[in-house]
């Protein structure tokens, strides 16, 4: 008997018990629209940390620490250390970075600017390293002489949505020491502020401000250091290349004496991470498909006991084992096609409304102060559909359908006509 003609039967046979069809499918409807909304929620929000992370970090940045988390820190970097490290292959461009302790800035009225961190770096250098990030609002960067000089950071220069300080105004600079005595005080003029940047990470410079390297090394808490740099940036050619370059400066130094930031190495340990979890939660999600296919072979077995005339009287006009077993496994086929193509659409639909939901709760809480810490933008998660899982779910629904009911099946087709037709 054809293909399309066994189908056909199949079909029949669905149609004559509707509702025992529909609560079938139902179970396989149930399964496919949980995984399908798993899958893509999980795929959705993989995409969103690693959007944020592009943003919060450049890939194909490192950043190097003296010391290490289990060692202690070490002094710093020295001008020959910044050398060694531009001198390794693939490395583009380096630029070192100070930190001035307990810095406070202050404006011609004597308003405290919004700066958490004072900086001192070299303008270039920066630039060439960071092109999209140390981008200027107004204002022109530091040129060669200009010493008392100095770039705000967005935040720094607006506080409250007020401007306290702009490009060409004049602010003061105080370092004081750990007991509090003031160890610096003096005058630099605001030459620009930089872009609002708005994301999370190291490299978010809104609550920095900037002033030359030159000047900072002149100070008498640096002058005479010989490892004054406490941070280098190293800009690599490839983020494909920025694992071996880590390892190449870790070996530059003694074991344990440096930390190299990979921003690409922990975008692909934290995918790894939500890979994990998603095929985690997909695995809880099929449960639900198995259990509709132990409903699958018990609904079948009982429509076998059922039929077991009609399977006698096929067997008597000339329909072979493999016609009956053929029929059995189409309509469970069906089932889990016809389940499987409705499971999708409504799992998309699922995956949309939990999205929203999970999008409203998991929204950061924010406190009015006078400094606000840096600002977190507020979760936005989108379910992406993946043609792939969508495959997945339809071959492993029919798949699930035919395992069970291959059994009661089998067991049509092996009936005796002869007992079959005098069965009551």
């Amino acid at each position: 008997m054809r293909a399309t003609r066994i189908l056909a039967m199949a079909w029949d046979n669905l149609k004559q018990r509707k509702l025992r069809t529909s609560l079938t499918t139902l179970g396989v409807v149930i399964g496919i629209t949980t995984i399908i909304a798993i899958a893509s929620l999980g795929e959705g929000f993989r995409s969103e940390v690693r959007q944020r992370m592009e943003q919060g970090f450049e890939l194909n940045v490192l950043i190097v620490f003296p010391g290490s988390f289990t060692a202690g820190l070490r002094g710093g970097f020295s001008e020959a250390d910044l050398e060694d490290i531009g001198r390794i292959n693939d490395v583009n461009a380096t630029a070192p970075l100070i930190t001035l302790p307990t810095a406070e800035l202050y404006n011609e009225t004597g308003a405290k600017l919004g700066a958490f961190t004072v900086g001192a770096v070299n303008f270039t250098e920066m630039k060439e390293i960071l092109p999209l990030r140390f981008r200027l609002l107004n204002g022109t960067f530091p040129q060669s002489g200009e010493s008392q000089s100095i770039v705000l950071g967005y935040k720094a220069s607006v506080v409250n949505e007020t401007v306290v300080a702009g490009a060409g105004d004049n602010v003061s600079l105080i370092v004081k020491s750990s007991s509090g005595y003031v160890v610096y005080n003096s005058t630099f003029t605001v030459k620009g502020v930089l872009e609002k940047g708005g994301t999370s990470g190291i490299t978010n410079f809104d609550y920095w401000a900037f002033i030359p390297i030159e000047t900072a090394l002149e100070m008498p808490f640096f002058k005479g250091n010989s490892e004054p740099y406490q941070i280098i940036l190293v800009k690599v050619s490839d983020p494909q290349y920025a694992e071996n370059v880590g390892k190449n400066i870790e070996n530059l130094f003694p074991p344990y004496s440096v930390t190299v930031f990979v921003p690409s190495a922990l975008m692909r340990q934290v995918d790894n991470i939500l890979n994990i979890v998603q095929m985690f939660l997909v695995a809880i999600g099929s449960i639900s498909l198995l259990v509709a296919g132990v409903g699958i072979m018990n609904i079948m077995t009982v429509a076998v006991m059922e039929r077991t005339r009609e399977i006698g009287i096929l067997k008597a006009i000339g329909a072979k084992s493999r016609t009956v077993l053929g029929m059995f496994l189409a309509e469970a086929v069906l089932v889990g096609v016809i389940g499987g193509f409705i499971g999708i659409f409504t799992g998309y639909g699922l995956s949309y409304g939990l999205a929203q939901v999970l999008s409203s709760v998991m929204q950061p809480q924010r406190q009015e102060t006078v400094l606000q810490a840096p600002e977190t933008r507020s979760l936005t998660l989108n379910p992406v559909f993946s043609f792939e899982w969508t495959v997945i779910a339809i071959v492993f629904a029919i798949l699930i359908c035919i395992i069970f009911g291959l059994y009661p099946a089998r067991k049509a087709a092996k009936l005796n006509p002869v007992e079959a037709l005098r069965y009551e």
